[in-house]
């Protein structure tokens, strides 16, 4: 878990829109690498993040982490729509 994170925090650079920050998806850390349930800041800054997805997605280096199962289901149960870039 704390190398996810770190992970995040090196990768933090932007992405393709002005205010994309992988690190604003720190609060969905513990839900995308356990079972627990997604902390509503977790879904606020899901949501804040929409625009920024498919960026994370193309970005080889952030991939793995987003597109996870742990991340799907957390899209999934914070009832933002799984991008399909």
């Amino acid at each position: 878990m704390v190398l996810v994170f770190t992970l995040l925090v090196e990768l933090s650079y932007k992405v393709d829109a002005e205010n994309c920050n992988p690190e604003e998806l720190s609060p969905c850390l513990q839900a995308i690498t356990s079972n627990v349930p997604p902390p509503s800041t977790c879904c606020q800054k899901l949501r804040e993040q929409i625009p920024c997805l498919c960026g994370y997605l193309q970005n080889p280096n952030l991939r793995q982490y987003v597109n996870s199962p742990g991340a799907r289901r957390v899209s999934s149960s914070c009832g933002v729509p799984f991008p399909t870039c």
